[in-house]
C-alpha cells in the first residue's frame, strides 16, 4: 500500500509570481540559475525577453508575468529563471522568486475550475490543494504554443549562428595576426626602444637606492 501511494506522489518545482504559488513538475526542470544579463532579440512575442548563453547553450527567456497577463515587476534578489523542458526545447522562465520542492499526494490534485480556464489557459494542469494554500499547477508542455515554441527555437538558432560567426573571425584575426612577422618579431627602432625602456624602468632611482640602504 505505501509503494502504491509513493508511485503517485509527484514531486514539484514551487515558485512564485505576485500573491500567488505555481508548481511544475521537478522531472522538467533542468536547473534553477539567478538573473543574469538577458540578450533582447528584436520582433519577438512581447512575453519573450530575450536568450542567455548557459554554457555554450543558447536559451531563449520567458517572463511569465508577461506570458499570464500579471502586472510587471522589477527583478529583485530572489528573482530566478528556470530552466524547463518544454516540447524537448529547452527555455528559461522569469519568477519572483523559488520557494521549495514539494511532494504532493496526486488525491490533492484537483482539475481546473472551469471558471479560470480558458483557451489562453490551457497550460494549467490543475490546483494542489494544502492545509495552508493553494498551487496552481502548471503544464510545462503548454505554456508555449506549437507557433511559439517554433519561434524560439528559429531565434536560438539564429543567435547560435551568430554567435559562431564571431567566433570564428576572432580566430581568424588571432590566426592572421600570428602568421604575421611584423606581429612577431617587430622592427630593429622597436626593440632598441623596448630595450631601453626596460632598462630605465629597472633601474633604481638615487631615492629608492636610499630606502634601500637605510
Amino acid at each position: 500500500m505505501t509503494d502504491n501511494v509513493a508511485l503517485a506522489d509527484r514531486q514539484l518545482v514551487v515558485f512564485t509570481l505576485g500573491d500567488e504559488t505555481y508548481g511544475v513538475d521537478i522531472a522538467t526542470v533542468r536547473e534553477i540559475i539567478r538573473m543574469q544579463a538577458i540578450t533582447a532579440v528584436p520582433g519577438t512575442a512581447h512575453f519573450v525577453e530575450g536568450v542567455i548563453n548557459l554554457r555554450g547553450t543558447v536559451i531563449p527567456v520567458v517572463d511569465l508575468r508577461k506570458r499570464f497577463r500579471l502586472n510587471e515587476a522589477e527583478h529583485g534578489k530572489e528573482t530566478r529563471i528556470v530552466v524547463l523542458n518544454s516540447e524537448g526545447q529547452e527555455i528559461g522562465v522569469i519568477v519572483d522568486s523559488v520557494a521549495e520542492v514539494l511532494r504532493v499526494s496526486s488525491d490533492a490534485i484537483e482539475p481546473p475550475s472551469s471558471m479560470i480556464t480558458t483557451t489562453d489557459s490551457e497550460y494549467l494542469l490543475g490546483i494542489v490543494k494544502l492545509p495552508d494554500r493553494l498551487v496552481i499547477l502548471l503544464d510545462t508542455e503548454r505554456l508555449l504554443s506549437r507557433e511559439d515554441h517554433n519561434k524560439l527555437a528559429a531565434m536560438a538558432s539564429r543567435e547560435e549562428a551568430k554567435g559562431e560567426a564571431k567566433k570564428q573571425e576572432r580566430r581568424s584575426i588571432k590566426t592572421a595576426a600570428a602568421a604575421s612577422p611584423e606581429g612577431t618579431e617587430g622592427s630593429a627602432g622597436e626593440k632598441v626602444l623596448t630595450k631601453n625602456e626596460t632598462e630605465e624602468s629597472t633601474a633604481p632611482t638615487q631615492g629608492e637606492n636610499m630606502l634601500a640602504k637605510g
